[in-house]
């Protein structure tokens, strides 16, 4: 058994607990799964009689990647019973796929669906301890832009995005203040957006949740369709915003103009895989790790002991963290051990705790969403932070945005698609875009005196992207923009930009 004795001098009573509460989420996963096939291959019942559960884990039980864990996946989406997870699962997540390209499939168990409806109560209810969040909100309705919860059946189980999912089975207490109705909530995505605009008078929204851009265009919809400025000319009680899905920050300053009053804005970590972290603090600096809803977490140095240079992985058995172990504002890639049959998954984020005190994090990237191609280590949060305060200099709206790394012959480039509200000087965007990523990263700065030879920026309309992600089939609630391109995404995404600049020669 391991020991916490003196660890309470050096920790918070929130982290302590949480570490103790981890060991018990660990303990109850590894014996609900011991006599399932994957429990049986890797000895659960042998780590469970062991002296330390966590380091016995670590040791016996690989990191998985989807393409590893789908193997698994493919048999219970057959009908198998007890694969990774004990019982049938019958509810499979459609993941939009923005590291491969391809969608993914990840399972969605029954006592997965309960964390999930619990995590979303504990959030909706830590608005009563704000202050500042008037109680006229819980007064009012919610409308959650999921995708559609019209599911497909495949004989077996039932399929669609995670937010399609939640939303065809929102508990009856709930549902009298939930928006929109039963039949929208089943339509495909643009369908959705203009039967919500049209029923939005009817309405008295006080909360709205939703990924940015998606929330962005309804907000649009909805202005120009009735002739007004703000959301709130619409919706006067609307006051807080659920977000989460990628950063907002690209798109915060195109969403305030909607807004004529204050709106709240509380972040959430809802991934495919799981429930994982919301933020319970106004003005929080990260969100709370959610330690005791049937995921269990490890992290791993997001350092190239560990990471090759396109993000990959380099041994399934590395050197993990557990939450007695990692530090503040240092990077980890995540793995997470979920109830829903997720085995040491590493699900593609990075993140950093901000307040381990308080067991707050951010997200940072992905692995292999950041630029690596000589050393300078370029970060999606580098790059949201760099774009947003150029965009606030040329007093631009910039809601979307790719970079991809590209070989020159004379050493190596990067080439970024900006999306923008109006026309700009572009070669003066470009030097204080690549001023700015000099003063946020070290490793860019240095490089690009040396093999980062170039910054090009072509600025495209807005909505460009999100017409890209439709030719793709590629719409929904949870479905973003992958912010760096690599192989066969930039190979496609470059090939449509060239047949969009044909049709129009002023495109770019």
């Amino acid at each position: 058994m391991i020991s916490f004795d003196g660890l309470g001098s050096r920790m918070s009573d929130k982290r302590l607990s949480a570490i103790r509460t981890q060991r018990r989420v660990l303990h109850k996963l590894l014996d609900t799964s011991a006599g399932t096939r994957f429990g049986q291959q890797y000895k659960f019942s042998d780590i469970l009689s062991g002296d330390d559960i966590t380091e016995l884990f670590a040791k016996n039980v690989p990191v998985h990647s989807y393409a590893d864990m789908s193997l698994w996946w493919e048999e219970a989406r057959q009908g198998r019973s007890d694969v990774c997870w004990k019982g049938t699962i019958r509810h499979f997540a459609l993941s939009s796929g923005t590291s491969e390209g391809s969608s993914k499939y990840v399972p969605v168990s029954k006592e997965m669906l309960r964390a999930i409806k619990r995590a979303g109560t504990r959030q909706y209810f830590a608005l009563l301890k704000e202050k500042e969040v008037p109680v006229s909100v819980f007064n009012g309705s919610s409308l959650m832009m999921g995708s559609s919860s019209d599911l497909q059946y495949y004989g077996t189980h039932y399929q669609g995005d995670l937010s399609g999912i939640i939303t065809s089975r929102i508990p009856l207490w709930f549902q009298a203040f939930a928006k929109p109705d039963i039949e929208t909530r089943k339509m495909p995505w643009k369908d959705k957006i203009n039967s919500i605009a049209e029923q939005a008078p009817d309405w008295d929204i006080t909360m709205i949740g939703g990924v940015p851009a998606w929330i962005t265009m309804l907000f649009q919809e909805i202005t120009a369709r009735y002739g007004v400025k703000s959301i709130h000319d619409i919706w006067p009680n609307l006051k807080v915003y659920f977000h989460g899905g990628v950063a907002i920050t690209p798109y915060l300053s195109t969403l305030q103009t909607y807004f004529s009053q204050e709106v709240f804005l509380f972040e959430t970590y809802l991934a495919s895989e799981g429930f994982f972290a919301y933020q319970s603090r106004l003005r929080a600096a990260g969100m709370k790790l959610i330690v005791n809803n049937g995921i269990y977490y490890e992290f791993i140095p997001f350092t190239n002991e560990f990471f090759d240079a396109d993000g990959n992985l380099l041994t399934r058995y590395p050197k993990t963290l557990t939450l007695s172990q990692v530090k503040d504002k240092e990077e980890y890639a995540l793995i997470v051990s979920t109830c829903a049959g997720a085995w040491r998954y590493l699900i593609g984020d990075t993140v950093r705790f901000e307040s381990l005190s308080h067991m707050e994090m951010v997200i940072t990237g992905r692995t292999k969403h950041f630029l690596s191609l000589c050393g300078e280590h370029l970060s999606v949060d580098n790059m949201n932070e760099a774009l947003r305060y150029v965009s606030e200099i040329f007093q631009v709206k910039c809601m979307e945005y790719c970079v991809a790394g590209v070989k020159t012959a004379e050493g190596f480039a990067h080439e970024w698609y900006i999306g923008t509200d109006r026309e700009v000087d572009v070669a003066a965007f470009s030097a204080a875009l690549d001023n700015q990523l000099k003063q946020i990263n070290d490793d860019y700065r240095t490089e690009r005196d040396f093999a980062l030879k170039a910054i090009k920026v072509s600025l495209l309309p807005n909505n460009f992207f999100t017409d890209y992600l439709a030719t793709i089939g590629k719409q929904g609630g949870q479905v973003k923009f992958p912010r760096v391109l690599k192989g066969g995404q930039y190979t496609q995404w470059i090939e449509y930009v060239e047949a969009q600049s044909k049709k129009n020669k002023d495109f770019l």
